[in-house]
């Protein structure tokens, strides 16, 4: 099942797709939460009723919907650094030998087709196609073998970061550096977890302009979704809803001679396996 969120006039409300349109799942049953927040946290039982209302309810017209991005109000945004070995390179580090966790605030999150808006404050604005994680059922210290327990879904994701800031500036700005206003795309549809058996074992592919810049796979991830997710409810209780950026392959734009950064007029396309393809325009940011 694939899930978006729509913008109403009573809010946010989640949908499922159906043949290219999309459903109102509590319209068609109030069972449903309006959240995708609250239904990641009904877990299994609650997806498989709003299955059946997404197999029985009526698409709405084309022109009634807005979409937001698909989880828009996560609690956390949870990140990792250097987690395929071939980035870890090219970034001019070791690989790690525990996973490197930063955040992103949900003020950076963004949807499919809204538009990456270059902040005056950067000159250095760089691309990261990342696998998405979405927390359902939430918990601390989740055991790792019952990690993939806990993700409701999956979607693509972009980290997009601001080299200057998070390199150039005095101790590193890993933090500002990656989470100005729409530095975070998700999309374009939340694909649940019934359907990805195996994260670990997806094409990750990012193209600039229709050029492919990334190209690798999960397969390549030096900390797998279930030991990151492990890792990272050893420190804090996730939450349904939180997000998980699973790290990025190599070919970014910083690491290339000359280097790639993105100017406005760019269309950024990341495509994962199974769970389509996110597209983000890029502009410049307004005086």
């Amino acid at each position: 099942m694939k899930l978006v969120t729509y913008q109403s006039d009573r809010g946010p409300r989640v949908a499922g797709v159906r043949n290219g349109g999309c459903v109102d799942l509590n319209k068609t049953d109030v069972r449903v939460p309006t959240c995708v927040k609250e239904l990641f946290a009904q877990g299994p039982e609650g997806l498989a009723i709003a299955a059946d209302a997404l197999a029985i309810g009526d698409p709405m017209p084309t022109e009634e919907i807005k979409l937001v991005p698909a989880v828009p109000n996560p609690e956390k945004i949870i990140c990792v650094g250097k987690n395929y070995a071939e980035h870890a390179a090219e970034s001019g580090g070791d690989v790690p030998s525990e996973p490197i966790l930063f955040n992103k605030f949900p003020t950076a999150l963004r949807g499919d087709w809204q538009p990456i808006v270059l902040p005056g404050l950067s000159n250095e604005v760089d691309y990261e196609a990342e696998l998405v994680v979405v927390i359902g059922i939430g918990g601390r210290n989740i055991p790792r073998e019952k990690a993939l327990e806990h993700v409701a879904a999956y979607c693509c994701g972009n980290d997009v970061s601001a080299r200057d800031w998070q390199i150039g500036k005095p101790g590193g700005q890993w933090l500002l550096g990656k989470t100005f206003d729409s530095f975070a795309p998700i999309g374009p549809a939340l694909t649940t977890a019934d359907e990805i058996p195996d994260p670990g074992k997806l094409r990750i592919q990012l193209r600039l302009n229709g050029q492919i810049m990334q190209d690798s796979s999960t397969t390549k991830l030096i900390f797998p979704v279930d030991e990151l997710i492990a890792y990272a409810s050893a420190v804090c209780t996730l939450s349904p809803g939180d997000l998980i950026f699973t790290g990025t392959p190599p070919g970014v734009g910083f690491a290339r001679k000359p280097p790639v950064f993105l100017k406005p007029g760019d269309t950024v396309e990341v495509e994962i396996e199974k769970l389509g393809t996110l597209r983000n325009p890029v502009v410049g940011e307004k005086p």
